[in-house]
């Protein structure tokens, strides 16, 4: 198994928090987001990924290899066939929830505040640093606030997302963590998600996919 990523992608951190929870070896291959132009535009990684996106898993099932692309789908394609350690809840009603926390990071603060977006915000639209590092911090701290709400006001947080195992939203939520840190956005007003990501930080799963403990980090 190989994983083509980059320590600081948080999407490549997802898979690898995904991987360490299950115990599973793999292969890391670093494609750099910024380097030589970036390197995820080469064709060669285009053969593997044609978004040319970060992260690809590269699997072997059934004697066929398979690219597989997108944390989300990748995440749980490593639940379904690596099933041993689950990290989703066993109910319908409970994984459709796990799901929609995921999703509310996946699908609503990260694909506005991604390389491909922040660039295009510097480079082409010309903004100032301090503008984009402003655009970063409104979207991410909105959507952030509302995961603090949500989790707050559930029964079913635990010392994680859900309960007192860590799973699938814990895998989406540190990343997100990390570059709000990163960021310098204003995490005062979230006591449950910073409970959690205190806790996940303690876990050697996520210690190991850390983007300071990767090979490529810098």
């Amino acid at each position: 198994m190989k994983l083509y990523g980059y320590f600081r992608s948080s999407a490549s951190y997802r898979v690898r928090i995904a991987l360490n929870l299950k115990g599973l070896d793999y292969e890391q291959v670093a494609v750099h987001l910024v380097k030589n132009g970036g390197e995820q535009l080469a064709p060669a990684f285009r053969a593997l990924n044609p978004d040319a996106l970060v992260p690809v898993l590269q699997d072997e099932l059934e004697g066929e290899t398979a690219n597989l692309t997108q944390s989300m789908a990748i995440i749980e394609y490593l639940d379904e066939v690596y099933p041993e350690i689950s990290l989703l809840p066993s109910t319908p009603l409970d994984r459709a929830y796990v799901r929609s926390l995921a999703l509310a990071i996946a699908c609503e603060i990260h694909p506005v505040n991604n390389l491909r977006v922040l660039k295009y915000l510097s480079g082409t639209l010309q903004v100032t640093d301090e503008q984009k590092n402003a655009w970063y911090r409104h979207w991410c701290e909105t959507g952030l606030a509302v995961l603090e709400k949500k989790l707050a006001a559930d029964a079913r947080t635990g010392i994680f997302c859900f309960g007192d195992a860590p799973g699938f939203a814990d895998c989406f939520l540190v990343p997100q963590i990390a570059n709000a840190q990163r960021f310098h956005c204003d995490m005062s007003g979230m006591p449950t998600l910073m409970r959690i990501h205190q806790a996940c930080s303690e876990h050697p799963a996520f210690i190991k996919a850390a983007p300071a403990n990767q090979p490529d980090a810098e």
